[in-house]
């Protein structure tokens, strides 16, 4: 190879470097374009769905809110005819410290009968729902103290409740009710017992 060979060789080489260097500082722009517009993107897609979520629980409120509207009169009726309760309170909350408890039916009375009922009322009941109802068994007196020497009783309402779960909360000795034909009714086997706690 003569030297000019060689020094053509050599200029060649280099002009492909340099036409490589700069298709590789093209491709790493469009790179970063590439990832920033991603990043936009992502972002968006997180708002939207922040806000979905936002919506979908707002929505899930609405539909507990109204549930337990539409469960009030018949509890109420249940409460005031069946178990003779004087007070009855529909959306309790309490806060003490840092400790809240939130009672969607209280009901109590003061005289010939001295007893308490928790009602708890679901559109859809799972699992979670009797736990909310044992946790709030267990905490009542804590937050209650005024109704300390009496008798306390737990019902579930739902318009939707399995078998299942309808054995469990009779077992645990709670009360159940079910929606029929738009109104709330307890629904317990005539041997029954529930337990007051």
């Amino acid at each position: 190879m003569t030297d000019n060979e060689l020094k053509e060789l050599v200029a060649s080489i280099a002009i492909a470097q340099k036409e490589t260097g700069r298709q590789l500082k093209e491709t790493d722009k469009q790179l970063k374009e590439s990832l920033d517009l991603s990043d936009k993107r992502q972002q968006k897609t997180d708002r939207q769905i922040r806000e979905l979520g936002k919506q979908i629980g707002g929505l899930g409120q609405k539909f507990g809110s109204f549930t337990e509207g539409l469960a009030l009169p018949s509890m109420q009726k249940i409460l005031q005819g069946q178990f003779k309760m004087e007070v009855i309170s529909p959306s309790v909350r309490v806060k003490k410290g840092n400790e809240e408890i939130e009672i969607d039916v209280l009901a109590y009375a003061n005289s010939i009968v001295n007893e308490v009922y928790i009602v708890e009322v679901k559109s859809h009941l799972r699992e979670e729902g009797i736990i909310q109802l044992q946790k709030m068994m267990k905490k009542f007196r804590h937050f209650f103290p005024e109704h300390q020497d009496k008798k306390l009783y737990g019902i579930l309402a739902s318009v939707d409740m399995s078998l299942e779960l309808k054995q469990k909360i009779l077992s645990l000795g709670f009360y159940t009710a079910n929606i029929k034909e738009d109104i709330f009714s307890l629904n317990v086997p005539n041997d029954f017992k529930a337990k007051a706690y």
